[in-house]
């Protein structure tokens, strides 16, 4: 895999390299002893449930993307408690190469929850009633922030 490639400049014409470089997201865990944990349903490809979280904006700060995505797709206002952990491996995402920071987060009112955005649904599942179709790396997510709220585990990176 080749981490440069050759365009002509739409200016001048002249070949130029380019470097391809992985796309920074953010991911969001919010975790409630009663109901669960919250995934959507994606809308797009890949489809399935995921852990709700996005793309970063340019001058975007990554705490500030978490907060935007979880009102965005699920309505909650949200403040960041604590790192997950962040996750690179360059086949976590099917569609590109994504480096996510993974934020647990919470809310004081979750009677507010509702599907937006890219997510069709929003709900809380029971740790022991998880979706089959968890996509991207999610279920390792999951599992490294369940050892870290019942072990008190330290940040994880993969």
């Amino acid at each position: 895999m080749s981490v440069r490639a050759r365009i002509n400049c739409p200016k001048c014409g002249e070949e130029i390299q380019i470097y391809k470089s992985p796309a920074p997201t953010v991911d969001v865990v919010v975790f409630d002893e009663e109901k669960g944990i919250l995934l959507i349903e994606r809308l797009f490809e890949p489809l399935g449930w995921a852990l709700p979280g996005g793309f970063v904006d340019y001058g975007e700060q990554l705490d500030h993307c978490a907060v935007r995505e979880m009102k965005e797709e699920t309505g909650l206002d949200v403040r960041v408690k604590a790192l997950v952990g962040v996750y690179s491996n360059p086949l976590r995402d099917p569609r590109r190469h994504t480096i996510t920071t993974v934020f647990w987060c919470e809310s004081d009112d979750l009677s507010k929850l509702q599907a937006g955005d890219d997510a069709g649904k929003a709900r809380f599942f029971q740790l022991d009633a998880l979706p089959e179709n968890i996509v991207f790396d999610h279920k390792v997510i999951i599992a490294d922030f369940l050892k870290i709220y019942r072990e008190g585990a330290h940040a994880a990176w993969r």
